[in-house]
């Protein structure tokens, strides 16, 4: 395997982030502040080394990872197993509507974050398995050392997690456009180089996305 540093981007603003509504697989484009967002990515990313990105399917991914791949000279693979998770009946509302409409389901998700599945929806767990599924078929394909990967909260938070042994998923919030690095370490050992970054966005503002159990999210 060639690949040294995995760089996890998670997509520009959609108007449903800036109401807090839960987007699920809803297919919510960008709006201006997320299309400005990933324009200045892409300014960063161009002279990063970067030599493949993959990206789910979903609008707003789609969106940014063609902001993203023109200065790259890059074409993105899209991939849906890089989807966020999928919320059901919970898709379209806000954490308090989520807290307020539907209690005990809420309560048994305080209980097994990790295991609770929504009506239609997905558990954490389900989520884990198929991104890293994905990510596992692009370690065996990619030969460059820098490879991209577009995808969402839960989906990137589940396989850190899984990849890297001393990640603390409590110790970071997830920013609109916000990048985060792993680096190769040796056979199945990942480390985190940076979680969360947004400098590349300097002055503008990225809301930040907290698990669907916190009840502090804005």
């Amino acid at each position: 395997m060639s690949i040294r540093y995995v760089v996890f981007i998670r997509p520009g603003e959609t108007d449903w982030n800036r109401e807090g509504r839960w987007q699920g697989h809803v297919q919510v484009p960008l709006n201006a502040m997320g299309r400005l967002q990933a324009q200045r990515l892409a300014s960063f990313v161009r002279n990063t080394g970067m030599s493949a990105l993959y990206t789910s399917d979903l609008r707003r991914a789609l969106d940014t990872a063609a902001i993203i791949g023109e200065p790259l000279g890059i074409q993105p693979v899209v991939d849906a197993r890089l989807r966020e998770r999928g919320v059901g009946i919970w898709q379209g509302l806000t954490q308090q509507e989520v807290v307020e409409w539907y209690p005990e389901e809420y309560a048994k998700l305080q209980v097994n974050p990790d295991t609770y599945m929504m009506l239609n929806g997905e558990s954490r767990a389900e989520v884990t398995l198929r991104v890293q599924a994905a990510f596992d078929e692009i370690l065996n394909h990619e030969q460059g050392e820098i490879v991209g990967i577009l995808s969402h909260t839960t989906a990137i938070r589940g396989l850190l997690m899984a990849l890297v042994p001393d990640y603390d998923p409590k110790s970071h919030g997830y920013s609109n456009m916000s990048v985060t690095t792993i680096e190769f370490v040796a056979a199945n050992q990942w480390k985190t180089v940076l979680v969360d970054d947004v400098r590349h966005l300097s002055d503008l503002e990225s809301l930040q996305f907290q698990e669907l159990e916190d009840t502090n999210k804005r």
